[in-house]
């Protein structure tokens, strides 16, 4: 079934598949692995067999992937206009998945306009492939809208995620793929991305990195205000979702009260914060000039 979700940009959460493979900084802490590793101990066969330890004592992904032909029908079944995230717990266009398989999640999608359905993914690529794909939509399971089928509908957002510069490749390989909303999400935003090429690109959403592990990694304030600058600069809407579970900065910069300092960076009256309460997701938590949560025009036409 579909889940509700702490996300701040969506309302739910629907996993047609599950499981996926490392591919990138950006994976090494990934929130996933150790929701999975909860839910198959709570004996939810669809996440079973998914991840494993390694020599280290560390949880993660290994590589197995599931698809589940019975939530197709989900979104079938909810009436009320949600914004879903697709595939929180995996990538829809891992390898693995059957370009079939995931032809019928897209008409899932098309045929419930009622919902907004973000896809996210890590591999671009992939995208490009199955958009080059020429599969007969005749064949497709419950086919009847025509020649748009693959989500040139305004409910049908595509995105890929960019953790650091070596990952700004994927922008291009997204920008290839027709959809309403062409996303990114630079979360856990890792290192600085100055100069972006927002052609084409209808929404913009950065975040520090969040969860359970030992080992999250800090995000820095000043590349979160470049984005921003950026997008403000190509009329790109800009979503500040998280400082995450620390972040390096001036005291000046946090909001005071919500954080504690643990130390100090190499760079002079640079220090580095933990919050109080929650992830630094709260606007009580995040400096006031990061308090900027647009959405794409299509949310509100």
């Amino acid at each position: 079934m579909s889940q509700g979700t702490k996300i701040e940009w969506a309302e739910a959460t629907w996993n047609p598949v599950t499981g996926c493979t490392r591919v990138s900084a950006g994976c090494d802490n990934c929130y996933a692995v150790g929701k999975s590793h909860r839910l198959e101990a709570m004996g939810q066969d669809k996440y079973a067999g998914l991840t494993v330890l390694n020599p280290k004592g560390d949880r993660h992904f290994n590589g197995v992937v599931k698809c589940h032909e019975d939530a197709l029908e989900i979104p079938y079944k909810r009436k009320t206009p949600t914004i879903y995230f697709v595939n929180s717990m995996g990538d829809l266009f891992h390898r693995d998945v059957p370009f079939k398989f995931i032809a019928e999640c897209f008409t899932t999608m098309w045929q419930c306009p009622q919902h907004t359905f973000q896809i996210l993914t890590k591999r671009p690529e992939r995208l490009v492939e199955f958009y080059l794909w020429n599969y007969p939509p005749a064949a497709i399971s419950r086919q009847e809208a025509a020649q748009d089928w693959l989500g040139a509908g305004p409910h049908i957002w595509l995105g890929t995620s960019v953790e650091n510069a070596d990952a700004v490749h994927r922008i291009d390989q997204l920008r290839q793929c027709p959809a309403a909303v062409r996303f990114l999400s630079l979360e856990p935003l890792l290192g600085p991305l100055d100069n972006l090429n927002l052609d084409g690109i209808g929404w913009v959403i950065s975040g520090g990195e969040s969860g359970p592990q030992r080992k999250l990694r800090a995000t820095e304030l000043s590349w979160h205000r470049s984005i921003r600058d950026q997008c403000k600069a190509a009329g790109v809407p800009f979503f500040f979702k998280q400082m995450g579970q620390s972040f390096i900065g001036t005291i000046a910069e946090g909001a005071k009260h919500q954080w504690r300092r643990v130390g100090n960076t190499t760079r002079p009256g640079v220090q580095l914060f933990k919050p109080r309460i929650s992830k630094g997701g709260q606007f009580i938590e995040i400096p006031e000039d990061l308090r900027i949560r647009q959405w794409p025009e299509v949310m509100n036409g």
